[in-house]
C-alpha cells in the first residue's frame, strides 16, 4: 500500500510536460474522466509515472493517483493538515 505519510514532493505542473488530469473526487466529470482514461494504471506528473494509489505532493496540496487522474486528498503543509 503506497505511504500517505512521506509522499514524494512532485513541484508545481510543468505546462511543457504530461500531467494526468487534476480532478476533485466529488467533481461532477470524475466519473467520466475516469471512464476515458480506460482504467489507466499509472498517473503522470511531469511525464515521471507513479502507479495507481501512489500518493505526491505538488507544493501543499497532496494528490492520490487514481485511474489515471490524480485526486486532490488534502493539504501537504504539517501545519495546515
Amino acid at each position: 500500500m503506497p505511504q500517505r505519510e512521506n509522499p514524494v514532493h512532485v513541484g508545481s505542473p510543468d505546462p511543457e510536460l504530461k500531467t494526468s488530469p487534476i480532478v476533485e473526487e466529488t467533481d461532477e466529470a470524475f466519473d467520466y474522466l475516469v471512464q476515458e482514461l480506460a482504467d489507466n494504471s499509472v498517473c503522470l506528473f511531469n511525464g515521471v509515472s507513479y502507479k495507481d494509489g501512489a500518493f505526491v505532493c505538488s507544493g501543499t496540496e497532496l494528490l492520490r493517483c487514481e485511474r489515471g487522474a490524480w485526486v486532490r486528498e488534502g493539504s501537504c503543509d504539517p501545519d495546515n493538515p
